[in-house]
């Protein structure tokens, strides 16, 4: 099979993480852009991708480049691909943009554009034509415009690849699979000690943390990839992919462990990591984080997603202040990560971050932060460096 080009969309600040998990999975040309990383392989790579990276929300496959300075020549340079080589006209389809440039600032109308080019081609050769499915399309086209540059792709992932298929029950704003993924990724956590998420809500962190710990592909439980309904579709090449990554899996020695002090939140934890197949490795219980202490020998490693005040009505200035008193008091020889998008109610802490990373939780600006917390410290102390 021939390599191509491929483009692994992503969030901002994990473009690094991806290039090293693309270059781990055995990658070729991997190239760092903004919220993209791209890369060479072949359609085996492709399904390995797909299934494997835990950082990537698409994985886009491009067919086409041309320039284009305005809806005319957009139009012909779609047009002059040969789509009866990706549809027929009993399939549908749906257009999706992103738009860089002066000449072509409407994202609707590049899609309108798009799908008028590919349906007129095919009423053109046989007086039939696909149609639009914005549910459930058989293939997603994806149209990226910078200034006047036009990449047409087609979207092997189909819907995001956050969707790993293991989350059911949900909470007010879970936080999303790859930005879970990520942040352990960031936190340096591998599956080397005992972990815990002590905030954990619907448990997408603990589900995350216990798929790199045992290294289980992090797509492994998806119903469906947009490759999946391609005219080239292999599916005896995708089962082998998919049964060669399981071979690499490994087993975990340590505690992974969830708190919530809401009961309802215990429960639909316990069914998302149940879906994901990982409940031998996950204990969640209905405990309140600040009552809370230490309960293993040895390092720890912590990582939550406290709230923002953007969807619970709580007294922020008290509630930080709580975080860095419990760390302080109960959680010695400990490692403690949170996000946050509330930047002012990072002093109440109490404590100095050793690293602080800009991220964002949806369109929110948010930090991810890191307490060290040493053996013995009656002062919570903890280091003055700061990057």
């Amino acid at each position: 099979m021939e390599n191509f080009k491929m483009t692994a969309k992503t969030f901002f600040g994990f473009e690094e993480i991806l290039a090293r998990e693309l270059q781990i999975l055995g990658a070729q040309q991997v190239e760092i852009g903004t919220r993209v990383v791209s890369f060479k392989g072949d359609k085996g790579f492709m399904y390995k991708a797909n299934l494997a990276l835990r950082t990537a929300l698409k994985i886009l496959k491009p067919i086409k480049t041309f320039k284009a300075h305005n809806d005319k020549a957009l139009y012909e340079g779609i047009r002059a691909i040969d789509w009866s080589d990706y549809l027929t006209e009993h399939n549908t389809f749906l257009v999706e943009t992103t738009l860089h440039s002066e000449n072509f600032n409407h994202s609707q109308f590049v899609a309108l554009k798009t799908k008028d080019a590919i349906v007129d081609q095919f009423r053109d050769l046989n007086g039939k034509r696909p149609s639009i499915d914005k549910d459930f399309p058989d293939l997603q086209i994806h149209v990226h415009i910078d200034r006047d540059n036009v990449t047409v792709s087609l979207d092997s992932s189909g819907a995001s690849l956050h969707h790993r298929g293991y989350r059911t029950a949900t909470n007010i704003a879970p936080i999303n699979e790859v930005l879970a993924a990520g942040m352990l990724i960031l936190a340096g956590w591998e599956g080397k000690s005992h972990f815990l998420d002590p905030m954990c809500g619907s448990g997408t962190i603990l589900a995350e943390a216990a798929m790199i710990a045992c290294n289980v592909p992090a797509n492994i439980n998806r119903k469906e990839f947009g490759f999946e309904k391609w005219k080239d579709w292999d599916a005896e090449l995708f089962d082998n992919i998919m049964e060669s990554l399981l071979k690499k899996t490994r087993e975990f020695h340590y505690t992974i462990t969830g708190y919530d002090k809401a009961p309802s939140a215990v429960s639909k934890a316990k069914d998302n990591v149940r879906n994901a197949n990982l409940d031998e490795y996950i204990t969640i219980s209905n405990e309140n984080f600040f009552d809370s202490k230490k309960e293993t020998e040895g390092p720890l490693h912590m990582v939550f997603n406290p709230p923002y005040g953007e969807r619970l009505d709580i007294d922020m200035e008290r509630f930080y202040r709580e975080i860095g008193d419990t760390l302080k008091q109960n959680y010695p020889n400990t490692n403690a990560w949170f996000i946050t998008a509330n930047l002012e109610a990072l002093k109440f802490v109490g404590l100095k971050p050793s690293r602080k990373i800009k991220l964002f939780n949806g369109k929110l600006e948010a930090r991810l932060v890191k307490y060290e917390m040493y053996e013995g410290s009656k002062k919570g102390k903890y280091m003055n460096t700061e990057e």
